[in-house]
């Protein structure tokens, strides 16, 4: 799965019909689980993971053998080709992987329907995990599966484009107003402001930073059709007309990150896995991050994130535990960072991460005020319609799309 888009792809609504219909038929995995016999002594545990490449890999692979070295189990690490249909799949068919990553969109669908073994509180210092991180992973009071690590959105600025604009670093936007009177100036000068894409994972923060969002905390209530969402998406709609702000698309690339690259925006809202695109891609682009501006109620942004399930089918689930334990721990979670660029789930390795990364701060601040996202099951077709509606946002009705959203999400869960 690639965090530049953090969009589900069309076979997961397969992979979902699988398993909901494997649980609609009476063969639910909560019955079966209970009947599930927990080996006792060494453990082969069978991990899937969705790697983002050779690097990620390699790191999780090292760190398994490791701990089985360490513990005397055997723990076998393959990656993916795709997580999501792979994983459908082996939880339909009741022979899961003992570990693997679950995306944070994805969690509810599988928790909802009892795949997934309630273990969170069994790590140790499970309070030190980032409270949005937590309740990402929460579903009907449980707190499921520990954040293997985390993500969120700032704001890149290409430095060279900024000073041809005639801006200093005093212009730096900290604020919804000063990012508008900063894209007034590169409009001037013929270039373009901001690089945003055209979803909720990227739109959504502004509707964090005015005070909303799409659902309820627990996620069983929409509530996108709210004044402050509204005026969120009126402020987006006006960035979009304006000129200041253009998808993707429009730029010829694929997401912000490639526009951005390739010079066509001075600005864009992008994650910090934007830091291995550039630096692979686009070498010689000089930029700076800063934090999102805030909006009119506060600071917003959004969290990207896996969590270590573990099935509820498996039969080494004590094994399994102290194996997320070993993988969870800060300086593992370090390793991790400095393998293949991910942020620490733990706030006590905080500062070490900071003074490792200091180019990346405005991402970990990110973390004390970020939304995750919708925590809900059977949401592809809700959320792709709510994209659609995004998309045209430029020549539609914000209002319209949130009521659209809000009716969709009843539907979805039966009203």
């Amino acid at each position: 799965m690639t965090r530049r888009t953090l969009t589900r792809a069309t076979v997961a609504g397969l992979a979902a019909v699988a398993l909901f219909g494997s649980a609609a038929c009476g063969s639910g995995f909560d019955d079966s689980a209970k009947d599930t016999k927990q080996s006792s002594g060494p453990a082969n545990l069978q991990i899937m993971i969705g790697s983002s490449g050779d690097a990620e890999t390699k790191a999780v692979q090292d760190a398994a053998a490791k701990w089985a070295s360490a513990s005397g189990n055997t723990a076998t690490v393959t990656p993916a080709q795709d997580l999501v249909q792979q994983l459908g799949q082996a939880l339909a068919g009741g022979e899961p992987p003992d570990v693997f990553y679950v995306d944070a969109s994805r969690f509810a669908d599988y928790a909802s329907v009892g795949a997934l073994e309630p273990y969170g509180d069994k790590i140790s210092n499970s309070n030190d995990f980032y409270e949005s991180l937590r309740n990402t992973f929460t579903y009907d009071g449980k707190f499921y599966c520990a954040p293997k690590d985390f993500s969120t959105l700032a704001l890149e600025i290409n430095t060279d484009l900024w000073a041809k604009a005639g801006l200093t670093d005093a212009d730096l936007p900290t604020s919804w107003e000063q990012l508008t009177s900063a894209s007034q100036k590169i409009k001037a000068k013929g270039m373009v402001p901001l690089a945003l894409g055209d979803t909720r994972d990227r739109i959504g923060a502004f509707l964090v930073a005015n005070g909303g969002w799409l659902t309820s905390k627990d996620g069983k209530q929409p509530t996108a059709d709210t004044p402050e969402n509204v005026a969120a998406l009126e402020y987006v709609k006006t960035l979009l007309t304006s000129g200041y702000a253009q998808f993707p698309k429009q730029l010829d690339a694929g997401w912000s990150g490639e526009a951005f690259g390739k010079g066509k925006a001075v600005m864009a809202i992008e994650g910090n896995w934007i830091k291995g695109a550039l630096q692979n891609d686009f070498p010689n682009v000089k930029y700076k991050v800063v934090e999102m501006p805030a909006g009119p109620k506060g600071k917003g942004t959004l969290s990207f994130t896996n969590c270590w399930g573990i099935a509820a089918k498996s039969k080494s689930k004590e094994q399994a535990i102290k194996f997320v334990e070993a993988m969870t721990a800060g300086d593992q979670q370090i390793t991790f960072a400095k393998a293949f660029g991910v942020m620490p789930s733990r706030q006590s390795v905080r500062d070490q991460y900071s003074q490792a990364f200091p180019a990346d701060q405005a991402f970990i601040d990110g973390a004390a005020y970020a939304q995750g996202p919708v925590n809900a099951p059977k949401m592809d077709s809700v959320l792709g319609d709510l994209d659609t509606g995004l998309q045209g946002l430029a020549k539609g009705d914000p209002k319209q799309i949130l009521q659209n959203f809000d009716k969709n999400f009843k539907a979805a869960l039966g009203g």
